[in-house]
């Protein structure tokens, strides 16, 4: 079966219309953006970056382009959001190639859909670049298998933070055998009496994963009976990922055997 090839990228001087890419930018290191993320930035002539992109990955950028910060302002998400859907609209209608850096996959928690749905309205070019999101990445960088076979075939992925109050059916969540909760940290011990009263057990292996694929990683394991309170005495901080359910063993055993870690530089590893 044949594949068609796929297009090179457009320029936006190509054309009296730019284009928009939506690229992932991974869940911190700067190594793990695609290729074609990667190549995306590197032509970019617009680049509207958030918060928790690596430096390393905006300096991808050329000197010529015009950067501009998106990082999220605490009370003001709505209006900033549509500020940053009416620049990417502007700048491509001004011929330009513009590239939304977004942490982790642009489509999960990452109000992707929201700026891919601006740009159709107004009829601008836009591609979609997925990336590895800190849902498996955090996880996958603790040791962590969000699925195993013959121990979990079912996963869960839920935010752990709401616009509108809290939306998750915990009750469904809890019946999968692994959870794995996203910007969660500063509700963990709500987050986990949730999960509890839902029905997973007390004594169910939790760990936090903090600052996921960076040198300052820390993870720290415990049960939901205890993980809220460890996660508050080693001082943990965001970003930081909850991952619920017996995989979360596989991880301290990985740890306590000290043979597990990437091999590009030591990771600070504490495990509770």
């Amino acid at each position: 079966m044949k594949t068609a090839a796929r297009a090179p990228i457009a320029l936006g001087s190509e054309t009296a219309l730019g284009r928009v890419f939506l690229v992932g930018a991974g869940p911190g290191d700067p190594e793990l953006i695609t290729i074609r993320g990667l190549r995306c930035l590197r032509r970019a002539e617009v680049l509207l970056y958030d918060r928790l992109v690596s430096p390393e990955l905006i300096a991808e950028a050329p000197r010529s382009a015009l950067k501009i910060d998106a990082g999220k302002s605490a009370g003001r998400r709505s209006a900033r959001q549509e500020e940053i859907c009416r620049q990417l609209v502007a700048h491509a209608r001004a011929g330009r190639t513009v590239v939304r850096l977004k942490g982790g996959d642009p489509f999960l928690f990452g109000r992707g859909g929201e700026e891919a749905l601006a740009c159709a309205a107004a009829g601008v070019p836009c591609e979609i670049v997925p990336g590895v999101s800190s849902a498996l990445a955090a996880p996958g960088a603790a040791g962590i298998p969000v699925t195993h076979r013959g121990l979990a075939g079912s996963l869960a992925i839920v935010t752990g933070h709401c616009a509108e109050g809290d939306r998750i059916d915990w009750r469904a969540a809890a019946r999968l055998d692994t959870v794995v909760v996203l910007m969660g940290l500063s509700r963990l011990a709500e987050i986990v009496a949730a999960l509890r009263a839902a029905g997973r057990a007390v004594d169910t292996p939790a760990a936090v994963i903090a600052s996921a694929t960076l040198p300052e990683e820390t993870s720290v394991f415990g049960t939901l009976a205890d993980i809220a309170r460890l996660a508050t005495e080693a001082g943990i901080e965001a970003p930081a990922t909850l991952v619920v359910g017996e995989v979360v063993r596989i991880g301290e055993t990985l740890g306590q055997v000290g043979q597990f870690g990437r091999l590009v530089e030591p990771r600070a590893r504490a495990v509770a």
